[in-house]
C-alpha cells in the first residue's frame, strides 16, 4: 500500500469505535479525498477489513502501519495455505472471549469468519440465466432451492451496470434470501414485514407474491423507508405500503395478516465475516438488551396474525439469547402459536423447526429462523 492509502486507512481505524462503525467512517473519509479512484477505495477497504479480521493476532504495542501490513500478510497466507493455521489458534483469536458463552465457536466457524465474504445476488425471477450470462463471473449455488440466487466473483461496480438499473437483480445475501422463501407467501395474501429496514426482504416477498396482494413494510427510520421506496421503484414492486413504526404496542394498522415476518434488530454476530469490526465492539450486554427488544417485538405483532396465519422470526445472529431463548420465551407466553416445520432452502432435503444457517455451511451470513402457525 502506498502512503496515501495508509493515511486514509489509518484515519479510519483510529476513528472507528462502537458508535462509529468502520464502514461508515470509511465512506466519510473517502468522500474527503480527491483523486482516489474506485479501485483505490476498494484496496483501502480491503486493508481496513483485513485489519479488523485479524485483530486477534495483533500486538497492540506495534505501530499501526506494522499491524496493518501484518494483517495483509495473514490474509494472503490464509488464502493460499489455510491449513498452516492451527485450529486452537483460530478458535482463540478470531472472536472475543465473551461470545463463547453464547455461540459454539468451532474451528470451522472460526475459519469461516477469517475468509473474505462471498457476494450474493438475487435476480428477478426467471432472469438468472440472462444475468449470469451478461455479468459473467457468476455461479449458481449447489443444491440450494433458491432459483434466483447467484454468487458474483467479478470485480466490476455492480451498481453501475444496466442490469442493476433495470431492476434485474438486487444484492442480497443467500441466507437473507432463504428467509423469504421460508415465509412462502402466496399471491393475493396480506403480509407484514415488521422490521423492513431498506426493504431487501420486502422486495423478495413481493417477487414471490408475483406483485399480487399487499405487504405492509414498516421501520422506525424514515430514511430506510425512503431507500425501500427507491429500491421498489427500480424493481417494479408495487404491492407494498411503507409505514413508520417504532416497534411499540401502538401498531401501524389493525389489519390481520396471513403472515408476519419479524426480521428483528440483533447483535449481527452472523455478519462478523462481512463486518469484522463489529466483533470487537459488540458486547454481551448488547446481546442481552437486544434479546429483550426481540421478545417485545414478537409479542407486539402476535395479535396481528390471523388464525391459521404464519409468524416468522429471523435474526442475522447466532447467540443463544437471541435465538432459541427468544423462541422458548415466546412459546410460553403465546401458547396459541404452534411451531411449524419447514424445508431448509439451503439443504432442501432437510426439514427444520428452528434453523441455524452457519457461514461455514452455506457461504453466507449466519442466520436463525423460526416459524409458527396461529391456532
Amino acid at each position: 500500500m502506498n502512503e496515501v492509502f495508509f493515511k486514509v486507512a489509518t484515519a479510519v481505524i483510529e476513528k472507528s469505535d462502537a458508535n462509529h462503525p468502520a464502514d461508515a467512517v470509511l465512506r466519510d473519509e473517502l468522500r474527503k479525498q480527491r483523486g482516489l479512484t474506485r479501485d483505490d477505495g476498494w484496496e483501502i477497504s480491503k486493508a481496513i477489513f483485513a485489519y479488523f479480521r485479524w485483530l486477534g493476532w495483533m500486538n497492540a504495542k506495534e505501530p499501526l502501519p506494522s499491524r496493518m501490513e501484518k494483517a495483509l500478510r495473514l490474509t494472503e497466507k490464509f488464502r493460499e495455505y489455510p491449513d498452516s493455521f492451527f485450529d486452537d489458534h483460530m478458535v482463540a483469536k478470531a472472536v472475543p472471549d465473551w461470545i463463547r458463552e453464547q455461540v459454539d465457536v468451532t474451528p470451522a466457524f472460526a475459519r469461516a469468519l477469517q475468509k473474505e465474504p462471498k457476494l450474493w445476488l438475487r435476480t428477478k425471477h426467471g432472469m438468472r440465466e440472462a444475468v449470469e450470462r451478461e455479468l459473467r463471473y457468476c455461479s449458481v449455488p449447489e443444491n440450494a432451492n433458491l432459483p434466483d440466487a447467484l454468487e458474483y466473483e467479478g470485480s466490476i461496480d455492480l451498481f453501475r451496470t444496466p442490469q442493476f438499473h433495470e431492476g434485474l437483480f438486487e444484492l442480497q445475501d443467500i441466507a437473507s434470501q432463504a428467509v423469504s422463501v421460508i415465509c412462502d407467501p402466496k399471491p393475493g395474501e396480506t403480509w407484514w414485514d415488521a422490521c423492513a429496514g431498506e426493504g431487501g426482504k420486502t422486495l423478495h416477498l413481493s417477487e414471490l407474491m408475483q406483485n399480487k396482494g399487499l405487504i405492509w413494510a414498516s421501520d422506525r427510520a424514515e430514511w430506510r423507508l425512503k431507500r425501500l421506496k427507491q429500491r421498489a421503484a427500480r424493481a417494479k414492486a408495487f404491492n407494498y405500503r411503507a409505514v413508520s413504526w417504532d416497534g411499540s404496542e401502538k401498531l401501524p394498522t389493525k389489519t390481520k395478516f396471513d403472515g408476519v415476518l419479524v426480521d428483528a434488530p440483533c447483535s449481527g454476530v452472523g455478519t462478523w465475516q462481512r463486518n469484522p469490526h463489529a466483533r470487537w465492539t459488540t458486547t454481551a450486554q448488547d446481546v442481552s438488551e437486544l434479546a429483550e427488544v426481540q421478545s417485545r417485538l414478537l409479542g407486539n405483532v402476535a395479535g396481528s396474525v390471523k388464525p391459521g396465519g404464519k409468524l416468522v422470526y429471523s435474526v442475522c445472529t447466532l447467540t443463544r439469547a437471541e435465538t432459541t431463548d427468544v423462541v422458548t420465551a415466546f412459546q410460553k407466553a403465546f401458547p396459541d402459536f404452534e411451531p411449524v416445520d419447514f424445508p431448509n432452502p439451503l439443504q432442501p432435503k432437510t426439514i427444520k423447526r428452528d434453523l441455524f444457517m452457519w457461514p461455514q455451511e452455506f457461504g453466507g451470513n449466519g442466520m436463525f429462523v423460526a416459524s409458527w402457525k396461529r391456532k
